[in-house]
């Protein structure tokens, strides 16, 4: 594992990046942002390629942010109706930046901090703190993200949260991952553990409904073709977990590639890239972002996303890398 000099944010701060290599997987990952730049693992026939999407230099990630390439999400990844939701009696406003509702932490979330790094045993923590209103949110919040990859070459990303104030907490990693290494990634093969999903109205806030997927382009609980148009929240069968389960995989059948999904997380969001643009195409994704639910603190039938004093944010997520035959 070793680090490097990757670029110089307009503010002159400096932006690095990490190799994590192991069993034949190059992950990299920045101190911007913590985003996954590349993920590299052989198909059936022994061939590496990058099988996410990312840019070769920071100019690309300063100039598409709107994607959220490979990025780690907060505070709170999803969106919350509105920008607004009541807390112990206290009515927080976030930024609007997905009119009318806030997304993936505000304008300036997580996905857009330089992390502080430090190595660790086959890994990489980020941490930084987040203060008390930030971007709208209560609380002082220490966070840490680790990022590492095990014996077998799976990926692991363990994020860790305290509050001195009572606030909210959703955290994710916003990795498209497309295993061909190239062109639309509409013909991979998903299968997902989720007999529901939270059904969306227009502006892509839950109604509060848990709908079956039964008999619905929703059902992807046999594998089949992902195919485009979702950009839904799936309640994971195993609900919400203390250690990682396995809940998907996606199959790329041309090249062997699979990737497998394990979390403690209750929910996914399975999002096929339709508004990619230059220099990638729609479609050329699939973001599977393990997550607890879009508007969860104003929905109070959800799983809850508070953290109070004292509490521990704890979420696991494992990305697993392999190959079938033809």
């Amino acid at each position: 594992m070793h680090s490097e000099f990757f670029g110089t944010l307009p503010d002159g701060t400096p932006v690095h990046r990490w190799t994590l290599e192991r069993a034949g997987v190059r992950v990299r990952v920045l101190t911007y942002g913590g985003i996954v730049q590349s993920v590299e693992v052989p198909d059936r026939d022994g061939v590496r390629a990058d099988v996410v999407l990312g840019f070769p230099d920071l100019d690309g990630y300063l100039t598409h942010t709107g994607p959220y390439f490979g990025a780690l999400v907060g505070r709170y990844a999803n969106r919350i109706a509105g920008g607004r939701f009541l807390l112990d009696g206290l009515t927080c406003h976030l930024a609007q930046n997905n009119p009318p509702n806030s997304l993936h932490g505000g304008e300036r979330g997580f996905d857009k901090r330089v992390w502080d790094a430090e190595p660790v045993d086959h890994g990489l923590r980020l941490t930084r703190v987040s203060p008390h209103g930030e971007e709208g949110f209560p609380g002082r919040l220490e966070v840490s993200v680790t990022y590492t990859v095990d014996e077998a070459g799976a990926l692991g990303i363990a994020y860790e949260a305290v509050t001195d104030a009572p606030t909210v907490v959703n955290l994710t990693n916003h990795t498209y991952w497309n295993l061909a290494g190239t062109g639309n990634a509409g013909g991979h093969e998903l299968r997902l553990d989720a007999s529901r999903l939270t059904p969306v109205d227009a502006d892509l806030i839950p109604t509060g409904a848990l709908d079956a997927v039964d008999g619905t382009r929703f059902d992807f609980r046999a594998a089949r073709k992902v195919g485009a148009g979702y950009d839904h929240n799936f309640v994971l069968d195993k609900g919400l977990t203390e250690t990682a389960v396995e809940v998907a995989e996606l199959y790329d059948p041309p090249s062997g590639r699979t990737l497998t999904v394990a979390t403690t997380e209750p929910g996914l969001q399975l999002y096929t890239a339709e508004h990619l643009s230059d220099p990638f195409a729609p479609g050329d994704g699939v973001a599977l972002e393990t997550q607890h639910f879009p508007d969860s603190p104003n929905r109070p039938q959800f799983p809850s996303t508070e953290l109070r004093p004292g509490g521990v944010y704890r979420s696991r997520t494992v990305y697993g890398f392999g190959v079938r035959g033809q």
